[in-house]
């Protein structure tokens, strides 16, 4: 027997069941009333746009699409070809019944129902549907080629607009300390204590510098553009700000990497699936010499008359050798073609990660000196030129130049971080691990 609840625990308990309802309801309320507009855009991370093109970029869809119709054709490549129907209608002007001519069945001397079934001859089936897969795997290896530059493309874009948004971020930070110095230079000249000449040269660094960033947001909002089109967006649809990257890797071996770019590179993989498709036309281009064949069912109906019953088998005569020949050296030639497009695939894979690693190891080295040596120098030094132009030992020009000097050491660091996740990218796409 179930224990009976108390009136207030009774009370309570609906309480708490209204309230739970309640919130239930607001939340879906929410859920379903909130703005799409209002949701984050992309734009963070190169790995959400590369995410989102999956499923939204045209070019992609196609290569899929077309991976997706080479799987299809693996299956009428084994079926047998449709057989024919035939009509014949013998003595159709009724000579021998001296009768008046007819184009209807059974109105004729005699009419014939014939159909024929075409077979290929052995093996040969089985070595169509054998080229078909080989077909359908290079498709597949055409749309990894597909995916990987696409890929390659949305990291490089995304990466030249992190670039510049941090571009703009100093130019903007460098802005306000210029500004700040116009500020001093404005004070001092009113004073007295400080030349004309000095306070034109701030306002021209001044407007230099905006000149700069109106130059460097364009960059951005042309990269932002670009973004869009590979994602299948609206040209002016809202990126989010790029976030910071991951870290570049430390432990990145050349020997692994030649390795992954002989082997798992895409295009040498789709050359390597190029030569199965050569392998299996040559096997069917050989086997080509042995006959197709042919059966069929003939029924014959007089006019006046008992219906017949006829077999028909029927073989094919190979006497075009000379054709078949030059079929089968045509097979042998395009076979040699498609392993020489493998080796030009691994020797193009390896030339361009020998570019590639040569560039991302110079980038880490020279962004360990910058960021361990001239970037704090040239900090140092900006931090005692404002100093001392506190205590009146250095002039202005002195201050705008250790400015400058920073914000060019800065401008180089960026430029040098961009090139080598640039060559961090090519390296990914050359090994295949952009997939």
């Amino acid at each position: 027997m179930k224990p009976r609840l108390s009136p207030l625990a009774n009370h309570l308990a609906r309480r708490s069941a209204f309230a739970l309802i309640f919130a239930i309801c607001l939340g879906s309320a929410n859920a379903f009333g909130q703005d799409p507009a209002a949701a984050p855009a992309l734009g963070a991370s190169a790995l959400s746009l590369i995410e989102f093109a999956r499923q939204s970029n045209p070019g992609f869809a196609a290569a899929r699409a077309e991976a997706a119709a080479a799987h299809e054709r693996t299956t009428p490549a084994g079926a047998l070809p449709d057989p024919t129907f035939e009509l014949e209608l013998m003595d159709a002007t009724n000579t021998m019944n001296k009768r008046s001519a007819s184009l209807l069945p059974g109105q004729v001397g005699q009419t014939r129902y014939r159909i024929t079934q075409p077979l290929p001859g052995w093996g040969k089936r089985e070595l169509a549907v054998k080229a078909a897969v080989a077909q359908a795997t290079q498709a597949d290896a055409m749309e990894d080629i597909a995916w990987v530059e696409l890929a390659a493309r949305i990291e490089t874009l995304w990466l030249r607009y992190y670039a510049a948004d941090r571009e703009l971020a100093h130019g903007r930070e460098a802005l306000a300390l210029l500004q700040g110095l116009e500020d001093i230079s404005l004070a001092r000249y009113k004073l007295g204590l400080l030349p004309q000449q000095a306070v034109l040269r701030m306002q021209r660094e001044i407007t230099s510098q905006r000149l700069a960033l109106v130059e460097i947001e364009q960059r951005r909002k042309g990269l932002a553009t670009g973004l869009n089109g590979l994602l299948g967006r609206a040209h002016d649809a809202p990126l989010a700000l790029p976030l910071d990257p991951e870290p570049l890797p430390e432990g990145l071996e050349a020997s692994a990497l030649f390795q992954a770019a002989s082997s798992a590179n895409p295009e040498v993989i789709a050359a390597a699936n190029g030569i199965e498709v050569a392998r299996a036309e040559r096997e069917r281009t050989y086997r080509d010499r042995l006959p197709d064949f042919a059966v069929g069912l003939t029924n014959n109906r007089p006019y006046e008359g008992k219906a017949s019953w006829d077999v028909m088998f029927e073989v094919m005569i190979p006497l075009q050798q000379s054709s078949r020949r030059a079929k089968e050296r045509e097979a042998e030639y395009l076979l040699m073609a498609a392993e020489a497009r493998r080796e030009d695939a691994r020797a193009r894979a390896t030339g361009e990660l020998g570019k590639a690693w040569s560039t991302y190891t110079q980038g880490r080295e020279t962004l360990r000196l910058l960021d361990h040596t001239l970037l704090p120098q040239a900090q140092a030094t900006r931090d005692a030129s404002r100093a001392a132009l506190s205590s009146g030992t250095v002039d202005f020009d002195s201050v705008i130049e250790a400015d400058r000097q920073l914000i060019d050491i800065r401008t180089r660091r960026l430029l040098t971080e961009l090139d080598t996740r640039l060559a961090l990218t090519e390296i990914k796409k050359l090994t295949g691990e952009s997939q």
